[in-house]
């Protein structure tokens, strides 16, 4: 019996450490931010996780692989999924190792942007960094329209 018992807890003890994230990536460009603040949208309304949007020039319509080029070059990026009009990388912070999830979707003139943290109430700022240095980037590169009025 006592066997049984230390073989339960032990169990315990290592499903414990387990990937909390053991279900497969599904696209979620289209849907709101949680409460938490830990996401920005260009989709969102609600100021705390809005975006301003990413109009794109007519270079950026026509340079696809140049956007996804430019967002794998965010630090800890590492491209996942993409197709015509979609990407998603995975984002490693270089200290803890936490994983974010960056998604843009090309929709007309605009390109969709969403950042999230996999775990955590709060990212301290830093996915709204990483859309606005993924923002700074494209116009550099002339691939969206300048709207540095906006703040993100």
């Amino acid at each position: 019996m006592k066997i049984i018992g230390f073989i339960t807890a032990i169990g315990g003890l290592l499903s414990g450490c387990a990937d909390p994230q053991i279900t497969p990536w599904q696209r979620q460009i289209d849907m709101p931010c949680d409460n938490k603040s830990h996401c920005v949208s260009t989709l969102e309304q609600r100021e705390k996780f809005k975006l301003a949007p990413f109009t794109l020039t007519a270079k950026g319509i026509q340079r696809w692989s140049d956007i996804i080029a430019v967002a794998q070059t965010l630090p800890g990026a590492k491209l996942i999924e993409h197709d015509d009009t979609y990407f998603h990388l995975e984002v490693t912070s270089a200290v803890f190792g936490f994983v974010d999830d960056f998604e843009v979707k090309q929709h007309a003139q605009q390109l969709h942007v969403r950042s999230i943290s996999r775990s955590g109430y709060s990212d301290f700022g830093v996915n709204r960094k990483r859309a606005h240095q993924f923002r700074t980037q494209l116009v550099e590169q002339q691939l969206i329209h300048d709207t540095s009025t906006t703040s993100d």
